[in-house]
């Protein structure tokens, strides 16, 4: 039941550090056309916020390894 559990946990790590970048590659591309203000790059900002909490609390307990993403 450990491995079926580490790997559950690993896939949803790897779902989670790809939404981060797929989320912070679409508000770059929003900013850079100038639509900071629209309802569609707040909800991405807000889902941002919330993934980045999810990944301080693996990097609290060591779980995130620092080369699988570049959050900050």
């Amino acid at each position: 039941m450990d491995e079926k559990r580490l790997k559950a946990f690993e896939d949803m790590l790897a779902a989670i550090l790809k939404q981060y970048n797929d989320t912070t590659e679409k508000m770059a591309k929003l900013k850079a056309e100038g639509k900071e203000k629209t309802v569609t790059y707040r909800q991405l900002f807000a889902n941002k916020l919330q993934l980045q909490a999810m990944l301080s609390y693996y990097r609290t307990y060591g779980l995130v390894d620092e080369l699988k993403g570049n959050q900050k």
